[in-house]
């Protein structure tokens, strides 16, 4: 059952990345027809594979659900999945409504990111632990992946609103800015080649080292260290000696990842600006020079009015009572929940100032991406540096 969850998930992503070339060849076809017009042949049949695909990712839910006895989102590697999916599900929904194909060049990506990511973290189906082992696991960790996704879909929206808007042919703060949005989207890829390759090589290395109980505990790492843990000591010979040390209150394992992340970003963001010879968003801007500004500005809107209320509900409410159920309160400032309330502030900010300030267009693309990026902070490096009672979600 495992294996088969492990082939449908694989499949999924080979699906979405056939259905990305097909969006992006719907753009305009052999016969000069742009498919924000409607969509032609290619938009159709990159849909059809689009929802074959999320087919075979809720195939790979549904199976690893049964093996593993409980619902698929109790780490890192499953949450990140589950999330990818929640995210082609609300795409495939709002395709429908809309018509337009460019989403789909610049949301499948997004998709095709998160689960690749996710398949950098431990894969094995692990028991429970006590705090995990109710029914709110299911409520409000989906919950809360599904709005977020939703929401996502506004990041989509305000990337190809500001590609288009944005003067291209000359530099300033929004170009700048723009750009870098673009290689932050770089380093996760960075990040997912130096995964694989240190993977593929079966680097590991034990650290012995003091937690913030004061207790010696065993770590191990299967990337260079070039942060190490707190009084680490490098039990692996002819391994990478950490550059410094953190303190016990960061999990330096994580914190490294992250540092390797945006080194190898950094790296392959140069590679392309050197193939290009131009910026990324320069290089995109052809292929968006057809889109309806104001209805990708819709699309935006409508998917934050949408995902909102369903995240407050997972994130928040959902949250709230399984604390009080689990650990006796139902606040209590843990890394996790301060930033999913900065993430209700920001998004209820959002629908504030375009309903009451009339924030259209480039300003709402530009709170739509912020609020994306607040996501992705939220899941990555909260999950990743700091410790918390979350902290088994970066296990």
């Amino acid at each position: 059952m495992v294996s088969l969850s492990g082939n449908l998930l694989y499949a999924s992503f080979f699906l979405y990345l056939v259905a990305t070339v097909l969006f992006a060849g719907s753009i305009k076809d052999k016969k000069g027809k742009s498919a924000e017009k409607g969509p032609n042949k290619w938009a159709k049949l990159a849909i059809i594979v689009t929802i074959v695909g999320f087919a075979a990712q809720l195939g790979y839910f549904i199976t690893r659900w049964i093996a593993a006895g409980h619902a698929p989102v109790s780490n890192l590697f499953e949450f990140t999945t589950f999330f990818g999916m929640s995210l082609v599900g609300a795409f495939i929904v709002i395709y429908f409504i809309y018509k337009t194909p460019m989403l789909g060049v610049f949301t499948l990506p997004v998709a095709i990111l998160m689960i690749a990511y996710a398949s950098m973290f431990p894969r094995e189906i692990s028991p429970l632990i006590p705090a995990l082992q109710s029914d709110w696991l299911h409520i409000h960790v989906t919950t809360a992946a599904v709005g977020q996704a939703i929401l996502a879909i506004s990041f989509a929206a305000g990337i190809i609103y500001l590609i288009k808007a944005i003067d291209q042919s000359k530099a300033s703060k929004r170009t700048f800015w723009l750009e870098a949005i673009m290689f932050g989207l770089v380093c996760t890829l960075g990040f997912i080649i130096v995964s694989s390759t240190f993977s593929a090589m079966d680097y590991k290395a034990e650290f012995n080292w003091i937690d913030k109980t004061d207790t010696e505990a065993k770590l191990e790492y299967h990337m260079p260290a070039l942060v190490g843990p707190h009084k680490g000591e490098l039990l692996t010979a002819e391994k990478f000696e950490p550059i410094v040390d953190v303190p016990a209150i960061i999990n330096a394992k994580k914190l490294n990842t992250v540092i390797w992340s945006i080194v190898s970003g950094i790296i392959l963001y140069l590679l392309i600006r050197l193939i290009l010879r131009k910026r990324i968003g320069a290089a995109l801007q052809p292929i968006v020079k057809n889109i309806n500004l104001d209805l990708v500005d819709e699309i935006g809107y409508r998917s934050v009015l949408i995902g909102f209320p369903i995240f407050t509900l997972g994130a928040l409410i959902f949250a709230m009572i399984w604390a009080q159920i689990a650990w006796t309160r139902f606040w209590g400032w843990d890394p996790k929940e301060v930033w999913a309330l900065i993430t209700f502030l920001f998004y209820a900010a959002f629908l504030h100032l375009r309903l009451s300030k009339g924030w259209h267009g480039e300003k709402s693309a530009w709170l739509a991406v912020i609020g994306f990026v607040i996501i992705m902070f939220n899941l990555v490096a909260v999950n990743l540096v700091l410790a918390g009672l979350h902290s088994y979600a970066g296990s």
